[in-house]
C-alpha cells in the first residue's frame, strides 16, 4: 500500500505540475497580455508600460518560475482590477463554492445509491424505468433552464425561497437542487449497472443459496464491490461540481468562484483567473488521487497492479 501510495502522489505531482504550467500559459493564449490589459483604447506606450510594470518584458520561463515560486508560498499575485491579493479574494469567496459543490454532491449521492440498488434489483421494472426517466432528464435538461424555470416557480409565482444571494441556507436550496439533478443521473446509472454485475456474480448466488435475505446479501457482500467503480466517478462528479459552477452560480447571483471567474474574465483579471484555475486544478488532483487510493484499500488487486 506504501509504495501504491508513492506512485499515486508522484502522478499527482506531475499532473499538479503541468496543471501550473497550463495556468500560466492562459495570460499568453489570447495574445499579448500587456496589450489586454492596457484595453481597447490604450496606446502602445500604455502597453509598454504595463509590460514593465507586470514583468511581461521578462522571458516566460523566468515568469513561470517566478510565478510558481511565490504560488508555492500562498502568493497568487495581485488583482489587476481590486487591487488585492488574489489569495485573499479566493479565500473569500471559496466559502460559498465549496457548500454549494458538497452539498449538492452528497445530496445526488445519497439520492442516487438507493435509486441505482433499487432499479438493480428488478431491471426494466416500474422503479428501473423511473430511474432511466430521471436519468435521460437530468442529462437532457440544461442547468440554465432548469434554474430559470425553479426561480419563476418558486421565487417568483410562490415566494417561498430567495432567487439571489447566499445571505442564509435558503439561499443555497434551488442552486443545490439544479446541481444535483444534473451529478444524479451518472452516479445512479453507474450504480445500478454496477450492482447489477455484483448481484450475478457466484459469492452472491451462494449467499443467496445459504438463505440469507436480499438486503443483507447486498449490504455484506454487494455493496463493497459495486461501489468501487462508482468511488472514481463520484471523484470525477464532486469535481466538476466544484469547478463547473460558473453559470449556476451566475443564474443564482452567488459570490463565488465560479462567478468570480466569469467577472475576471472580462475584466482581464488575469492573477485572479490564473489562481482560481490552479486551486480547482488542484483540488480535482486531490480528488481522484484520494478516489484511487480508496479503491487500492476496497480492492488490494489494485495495489498491485
Amino acid at each position: 500500500m506504501f509504495r501504491f501510495l508513492l506512485k499515486r502522489l508522484f502522478v499527482a505531482l506531475l499532473v499538479a505540475l503541468a496543471v501550473s504550467s497550463i495556468s500560466f500559459s492562459l495570460a499568453y493564449l489570447s495574445g499579448d497580455p500587456a496589450i489586454a490589459i492596457a484595453g481597447a483604447g490604450g496606446s502602445a506606450k500604455d502597453a509598454e508600460l504595463v509590460r514593465q510594470l507586470y514583468g511581461f518584458d521578462r522571458p516566460i520561463i523566468v515568469q513561470y518560475t517566478d510565478w510558481i515560486g511565490q504560488a508555492l508560498q500562498g502568493n497568487l499575485g495581485t488583482s489587476y482590477y481590486f487591487s488585492m491579493p488574489v489569495s485573499q479574494i479566493i479565500a473569500e469567496r471559496i466559502p460559498v463554492t465549496l457548500v454549494l459543490g458538497s452539498v449538492s454532491f452528497i445530496v445526488a449521492l445519497l439520492l442516487a445509491l438507493p435509486l441505482g440498488i433499487m432499479a438493480a434489483l428488478k431491471p426494466n421494472g416500474v422503479l428501473d424505468r423511473i430511474a432511466l426517466l430521471i436519468a435521460v432528464s437530468g442529462q437532457a435538461v440544461p442547468s440554465f433552464w432548469l434554474g430559470l424555470i425553479l426561480i419563476v416557480v418558486f421565487g417568483v409565482w410562490w415566494n417561498l425561497l430567495p432567487i439571489s444571494g447566499a445571505d442564509s441556507w435558503q439561499g443555497f436550496v434551488l442552486p443545490v437542487v439544479v446541481l444535483s439533478y444534473y451529478a444524479l443521473p451518472t452516479l445512479m446509472r453507474l450504480m445500478r449497472a454496477s450492482m447489477i454485475d455484483v448481484l450475478q456474480a457466484n459469492y452472491v448466488r451462494t449467499a443467496r443459496s445459504k438463505g440469507l435475505g436480499m438486503t443483507t446479501v447486498i449490504l455484506r457482500h454487494g455493496l463493497r464491490n459495486a461501489i468501487l467503480p462508482l468511488v472514481s466517478v463520484a471523484a470525477v462528479q464532486l469535481g466538476i461540481l466544484l469547478s463547473g459552477s460558473i453559470v449556476i452560480e451566475s443564474v443564482f447571483a452567488l459570490n463565488g468562484l465560479g462567478r468570480l471567474a466569469w467577472e475576471s474574465l472580462l475584466r482581464s483579471d488575469l492573477p485572479v483567473v490564473q489562481g482560481i484555475i490552479l486551486i480547482l486544478s488542484l483540488v480535482y488532483v486531490l480528488l481522484t488521487t484520494l478516489a484511487d487510493l480508496i479503491n487500492a484499500w476496497l480492492d488490494p488487486r489494485i495495489r498491485e497492479a
